[in-house]
């Protein structure tokens, strides 16, 4: 009776055959080692290799043929010829942000900034070709030149310097743009603004690390917390002045491109330690105050807020923000008011700068139980904010036992707490995660991350400033590189099975929300290296793997480095992709030998510019 094979079977079948194969290159390896070293030396020489593990895993270069025979004979020339060769896509979408893209914001209302807010292109609207770089464009200047210098082909737009060309933030000089490090509410520079901040809030000793700039402009400010071991996440619209998100992240600085409009922020609650303002022209008085308690969800308990620029002084100031006394006052009472709901203590006024305390705990904010202006959010979830309505309501405390407990778990400072067993898992909050659990997969990417080095000996040089993980978990990625020459923008899916967010801010890292369904927030280009693990398993049978690789492109940076970690099977279907979209590929083993089924993809990305026709 002949066996009928089911498509499940074959799939085993290529598995089993890849294995092999891998196992047998390893072999002949070792064995071609023991035969040119001479009898005798042979058995120590494959046993060095087989434990450091680096026979079939080593990279020379990125312009070779595939390392595993098998899968030439495998995916071979059939595969090969069914891959869609992707165009470029016209020179006008150059700097193309599909969810965020100018002509489709102006068909939406203007009230409350809904207009500025993600709106993405329907299916039949995607692009499905290669976003070009722009003539002329180069490799960002390595940290810290990179903070003060851009090259102007880059990011070839003069609106800031003529816009702000009084306020400090940028200048034109000759092929590249300067940030002088100041701004609208630093004129002095924001080293001197950060140290009057600092006066009041602890930046020195590593109790605050994460931040949150609203309105950032070309974050300067999150560029000059840097030096102070500080990280902010930063965000701006894409409004007419051009380019403020794409200057940040040309400067090497964590920011994407976002608004508070009417969406909750894509942050988990309890997330910053401090979250600021800078003449940011967000209403905090209006809509019941909705903004500020916006921002108070994603504030730490204990955790400040600064608010520089209009209201505050209005009075000596109203003429010179030729606004009437009456507004500017009306303006600064209601945030007051709300502020005082919020039971946050202002700790500081001095000239145009407040700062106020989010207290440790809802013991400190008894009076406001009864207070009938008090609306407390109903959610059970906190943190399920993906295109959830914003709402004017106070998100409450996590229960405390004293009067002196940080609610939701007290932070150690950084960067002890990046290894830290985190509150959220020590206490239980995160369901089926257990402490061993979370120290084991700290163990397994210190391991991943030392692989990576061997495949990428360019990974903790500086070469990656901006790099993403596309799935973050727990942030054990970024951890195991943490490192002043580099930032990692940890994603974590909305489609996740359990949502780990605020694990990673309690870790000292920073991180998002984002379905990948959907185009990121941010410019072309804006990223250096790129990491995935799990990721094209996680969206099978969700959305099109090819939409989410051509994303991957989009933001990508020639010459960029991308890093997959998934099944082998799901591998060779990217890799199938990839070799129509101008990256070098090669498949590796996982660092544990080539049994394991779980491998890892690695590509660089061609250089190439608008109306070239082929890579060079």
């Amino acid at each position: 009776m002949a066996l009928k094979s089911s498509s499940a079977d074959g799939k085993t079948r290529s598995s089993v055959q890849i294995f092999i194969v891998f196992s047998l290159c390893c072999f002949f390896y070792i064995l071609g080692a023991w035969q040119r070293s001479g009898f005798g030396k042979g058995d120590s020489i494959a046993l060095e290799m087989t434990n450091s593990g680096a026979d079939c895993n080593i990279v020379p270069s990125l312009n070779f043929e595939t390392h595993h025979a098998g899968e030439s004979s495998i995916v071979g020339a059939s595969e090969a010829a069914k891959a869609k060769a992707f165009e470029p896509c016209d020179a006008r979408y150059t700097d193309y942000t599909p969810c965020q893209d100018q002509r489709r914001a102006m068909t939406f209302p203007r009230d409350s900034m809904i207009y500025r807010e993600r709106h993405c292109a329907p299916e039949k609207e995607k692009l499905h070709c290669l976003i070009p770089a722009p003539k002329g464009y180069v490799t960002p200047f390595s940290w810290p030149k990179s903070r003060d210098y851009v090259p102007y082909a880059n990011a070839p737009y003069k609106a800031l310097t003529v816009e702000k060309a009084i306020q400090n933030w940028i200048q034109y000089e000759g092929d590249v743009f300067r940030f002088p490090g100041g701004g609208t509410q630093f004129p002095q520079g924001a080293d001197k603004y950060i140290d009057q901040l600092a006066s009041v809030i602890p930046m020195e000793n590593g109790t605050v690390r994460t931040a949150l700039d609203t309105g950032c402009g070309v974050a300067s400010w999150g560029a000059y917390l840097w030096s102070r071991n500080v990280r902010a996440m930063s965000f701006a619209p894409r409004d007419s002045h051009e380019a403020q998100v794409q200057f940040a992240l040309e400067r090497g600085v964590p920011a994407v491109i976002g608004v508070l409009g009417t969406i909750k922020l894509p942050y988990p609650t309890r997330a910053f330690d401090m979250a600021h303002c800078s003449r940011c022209l967000i209403p905090w008085g209006a809509n019941d105050g909705m903004y500020l308690m916006e921002v108070d969800r994603v504030l730490r308990p204990g955790g400040y807020w600064i608010l520089s620029g209009p209201p505050i002084n209005w009075k000596t100031n109203y003429k010179a923000w030729q606004r009437p006394k009456e507004d500017l006052q009306e303006e600064q009472r209601k945030i007051e008011e709300v502020a005082k709901l919020l039971c946050w203590e202002k700790k500081y006024e001095h000239g145009e700068i407040a700062i106020w305390q989010k207290r440790v705990n809802d013991e400190a904010c008894r009076s406001r139980q009864d207070d009938p202006r008090a609306n407390f959010c109903k959610t059970d979830d906190t943190d399920d904010v993906w295109y959830k309505k914003m709402e004017a309501c106070i998100t409450p405390y996590p229960e405390t036992s004293s009067s002196d407990e940080v609610a939701g778990g007290e932070l150690q400072v950084f960067p002890d707490r990046l290894n830290a067993v985190p509150p959220r898992i020590s206490s239980g909050s995160i369901s089926g995660v257990t402490v061993d659990a979370y120290e084991d997969d700290n163990r397994q990417w210190k391991k991943h991350v030392k692989a990576y080095k061997r495949i990428n000996s360019l990974l903790d040089t500086g070469r990656y400033r901006n790099i993403m993980d596309m799935n973050a978990g727990f942030g054990g990625f970024a951890a195991a590189l943490e490192s002043t020459k580099l930032w990692v923008m940890n994603v974590v899916p909305t489609i996740a099975e359990k949502n780990r967010l605020g694990v990673v801010y309690e870790r000292g890292l920073i991180g998002i929300y984002h379905d990948w369904c959907e185009a990121f927030s941010t410019y072309p280009r804006t990223y250096d290296l790129i990491h995935a693990n799990q990721l094209f398993s996680l969206y099978k049978n969700k959305c099109n793997a090819e939409d989410i690789l051509l994303e991957m492109d989009r933001i990508l940076r020639p010459e960029g480095a991308v890093l997959i970690r998934d099944d082998v099977d799901t591998l060779i279907k990217v890799k199938r992709i990839i070799s129509g979209m101008r990256w070098d590929s090669k498949l590796v083993d996982h660092e544990d030998g080539p049994l394991v089924p779980e491998k890892v993809l690695i590509a660089v990305k061609q250089y190439w510019v608008t109306n070239s026709t082929s890579a060079h």
